[in-house]
């Protein structure tokens, strides 16, 4: 196997006898073929849409069914296999379609991911996901594939961004066009390296509208978040179900579905934030957040005792002493772990197994107590704006320092504590998905009520990060975002923060810090571009890193 998708591919190199994240060479070999088939989809439904032909489901398809091949998404070999299945025969059905309205077939120039054979057992397509892999044309450029693979994470990044929105029931067919634009662009040998960077640009203007689109997706369903005091304790006379991903429709629905039933429900990781929301605060139930990053479920899933729903991503392999209790919904699966169904339509998941196994189980084991600040995305801290300019014009505010993106293993990491405790007392943090967890519970006290931690949501809300710093661009006057006290401190896992970073460079953004490694998927010549082009860096050590960024370099 080769895979080096992810911050945490073995030696910053790529794994290739079994991957960090749990997957054997097997099951990446599977979703290699099905990224290679969805490719071949794509390069059909191009000049397809070019003639008016296409299919909504279809196009949503393609999203949904990258969105299983992010890291830490689904293991389930069977359904890997159905996705391909299903992604090759709706080629071959939309392929039929555009052969009859050209009169010129072989001026299509259809790729051979477009017209192989559509049948196979699952062994027969996991030998061919071994002769499509990242590495399986030695005679392709180096910096080609590195461009090649950074337009790749991107996509399945904005892919998952827009499954989010469409199960909130909040769709874009610019969105879904651009995935397949960018797919069938991956098959083609005439798209040089100024093609693919292009299309890298384009990929991150569309990560902006993605998030965009998100956003109005979960603030007009479930309201716009305010600042909440969340528990992090637990309550030791009642069992409790765990929600953990980034579904807030699938919390809601589980919080539904237990009001009356004695049942506590905590939230876990990338849901933290839904506490801010205040469609949730109607359930009492709600009680608070068990635990840390998806890094640490392993040990919280083992103590928590109740059944735990893992939604989106973020999954680790289970551990024998809960398997028996972990459900798996949406895109997310693991072989031999049970799975809730995907809804019907207009009604809700069915999450009656879960309930019924939280009754059979012990509280959760204590891990902490206290409190964590969240809700503090764009409307909040725009609604105190003069407050806040006020704070930096008498120099109670001197910076703003952006640490968003991922948390992970790495040890390395520390580095994004240590930056928290040693940034000066007058500078806030700006943060929104997991890596937060690296310091969001430090007592790093305020500015005028203000929170040094502004905790701004899950990794999609990195554009409530977007629209604050453009209002305070706007506000003091200033041309473009790199003249504002605010550095940029990222640290990144996987493909959604891809396509965060290729949002912020589509923006103009300069003089990026990534860590804790820079993507192992980039040559050297491309890495020296983003370096050159974007004044991107890789961290250092924090003492250094905060004396550059209080200077603004």
């Amino acid at each position: 196997m080769f895979c080096y998708q992810c911050q945490e591919t073995a030696k910053n190199s790529g794994c290739t006898i079994r991957g960090t994240c749990g997957k054997d060479a097997d099951l990446a070999a599977l979703q290699d073929y099905l990224v290679y088939a969805l490719k071949g989809l794509a390069a059909v439904a191009v000049p397809a849409r070019a003639l008016g032909i296409s299919d909504p489901a279809t196009d949503l398809f393609v999203a949904h069914a990258l969105f299983a091949t992010l890291t830490n998404v689904n293991f389930d070999r069977q359904r890997i296999y159905a996705l391909t299945c299903e992604a090759l025969a709706r080629r071959d059905t939309l392929r039929t379609q555009l052969l009859a309205c050209t009169p010129d077939p072989a001026a299509l120039r259809l790729p051979a991911a477009a017209t192989e054979p559509a049948t196979g057992e699952l062994d027969a397509f996991i030998q061919r996901g071994y002769q499509v892999g990242v590495q399986a044309d030695t005679t392709t450029d180096a910096d080609i594939r590195a461009m090649r693979e950074l337009l790749t994470y991107g996509l399945k990044g904005l892919a998952a961004y827009t499954d989010h929105a469409y199960v909130l029931e909040h769709g874009d067919p610019t969105l879904l066009a651009f995935i397949q634009e960018g797919l069938a662009a991956l098959t083609d040998d005439r798209r040089d390296l100024n093609d693919l960077i292009a299309l890298a640009m384009r990929c991150g203007a569309y990560g902006v509208q993605v998030m965009a689109l998100l956003d109005a997706a979960s603030t007009s369903r479930f309201g716009h978040p305010v600042p909440t005091a969340v528990n992090i304790g637990v309550d030791p006379t009642r069992p409790g179900i765990l929600v953990s991903g980034h579904d807030l429709l699938d919390l809601y629905e589980v919080l539904q579905q237990t009001v009356g039933t004695g049942i506590n429900v905590y939230t876990h990781g990338e849901l933290l934030p839904a506490h801010a929301y205040p469609a949730f605060k109607q359930f009492p139930h709600l009680i608070g957040n068990y635990g840390g990053a998806w890094w640490e479920q392993q040990r919280e899933f083992s103590r928590f005792n109740g059944p735990i729903i893992v939604t989106t991503n973020c999954l680790q392999q289970p551990r024998p002493d809960y398997a028996d209790r972990l459900f798996t919904t949406g895109m997310v699966g693991w072989d031999g772990i049970a799975h809730i169904a995907d809804r019907e339509l207009g009604q809700p998941k069915d999450f009656s197994a879960v309930i019924a196994r939280a009754r059979t189980c012990a509280p959760p084991t204590p891990l902490e107590s206290g409190t964590v600040m969240v809700g503090f995305a764009h409307q909040t801290v725009l609604s105190q704006a003069d407050v806040v300019l006020d704070a930096i014009q008498r120099g109670a505010i001197k910076r703003f320092v952006v640490m968003a993106g991922c948390d992970g293993r790495h040890k390395e990491r520390a580095y994004y504590t240590e930056v928290a405790r040693t940034l000066p007392a007058d500078t806030i943090i700006l943060t929104a998905g997991c890596a937060k967890y690296r310091y969001n519970k430090l007592n790093l006290g305020n500015i005028g009520g203000i929170p040094r931690v502004l905790d701004a949501g899950q990794c999609n809300d990195s554009y409530s990060l977007v629209k604050v710093a453009l209002a305070l661009r706007d506000a003091v006057g200033a041309a473009s975002l790199n003249d504002l006290p605010i550095s940029y401190d990222l640290a990144w896992y996987e493909q959604k923060a891809v396509l965060v970073l290729l949002s912020l460079l589509y923006l103009g953004v300069q003089g990026i810090r990534l860590g804790p490694t820079l993507p192992a998927f980039l040559s050297s010549n491309v890495a020296d571009f983003l370096v050159r082009t974007f004044n991107l860096k890789p961290i250092s050590t924090a003492e250094a890193d905060v004396a550059a960024m209080l200077i603004g370099a």
